[in-house]
């Protein structure tokens, strides 16, 4: 039979959280081989194979069905996989890596605290500037949905590349859509999130996709990690 392949975060924050949340759930993780490696194991479950993966890229693995389930944040899958609703299961919520992606906009715009009051502003805004105000944003597949929920198509976006939490100051956008954790950063460039600004309240999860190919022992060991990872949890993971 071959193995269940979990793809985990391979470096920073998130590998570490995910290494210390395997270790209380009574699970070993270590590498196989070179230690600068990218595959591991499980003690105790030997029908896993762990693939050390970036988070990004962890969310195209599990589009693509290259492994069977992955730990990564929800953004990722939401941003990078279109029909998530059906080609992935959303297994467990793990209480880390917690973040918002949320609308924010110059404080100096004290008028404007919600969508609506966007969409407002947005003709008057391009009568002077001949142009639809400008989103800039990492997340330009949730952008789109969650102004087109909002009803509010007035915009151009600007992808970007670098600290979008610097576009509004710097002249290349008037306002963004962003990851935050705090919201100090935000703060700290002059921006306010908006009242209904919260595309998505995301923290780290442990994710299946339906484009692997499943046999009966595979989901025989998906629900034994995944059982033994829930009774590991603080009661915080389940509470956003």
């Amino acid at each position: 039979m071959s193995k269940l392949t979990l793809a985990i975060p391979s470096k920073g924050r998130l590998m570490e959280q995910t290494t210390d949340m395997f270790a209380r759930a009574g699970l070993v993780v270590r590498k196989v081989g070179h230690v600068r490696g990218y595959r591991g194991e499980i003690d105790g479950l030997p029908g896993v194979d762990v693939a050390y993966v970036s988070s990004s890229e962890i969310a195209e693995a599990l589009k693509s069905g290259s492994v069977h389930l992955g730990i990564t944040g929800e953004d990722l899958i939401r941003e990078n996989i279109s029909d998530a609703a059906t080609r992935i299961r959303f297994l467990q919520k793990l209480g880390f890596g917690f973040a918002d992606v949320v609308v924010a906009v110059p404080t100096c715009w004290i008028d404007v605290s919600t969508i609506a009051d966007l969409e407002e502003i947005a003709l008057p805004f391009r009568r002077i500037h001949g142009r639809w105000p400008r989103v800039a944003t990492k997340y330009v597949n949730q952008t789109r949905r969650f102004f087109g929920e909002k009803g509010f198509g007035d915009y151009r976006i600007i992808e970007s590349a670098g600290a979008t939490e610097g576009a509004p100051s710097s002249g290349m956008a008037e306002l963004i859509v962003d990851i935050t954790t705090t919201g100090e950063t935000l703060r700290a460039n002059g921006l306010k999130i908006l009242d209904d600004g919260v595309i998505l309240k995301s923290q780290a999860n442990l994710f299946a996709t339906n484009a692997a190919t499943w046999t009966p022992e595979h989901e025989a060991l998906c629900a034994q990690l995944a059982s033994k990872l829930s009774n590991s949890l603080p009661a915080k993971a389940s509470a956003r």
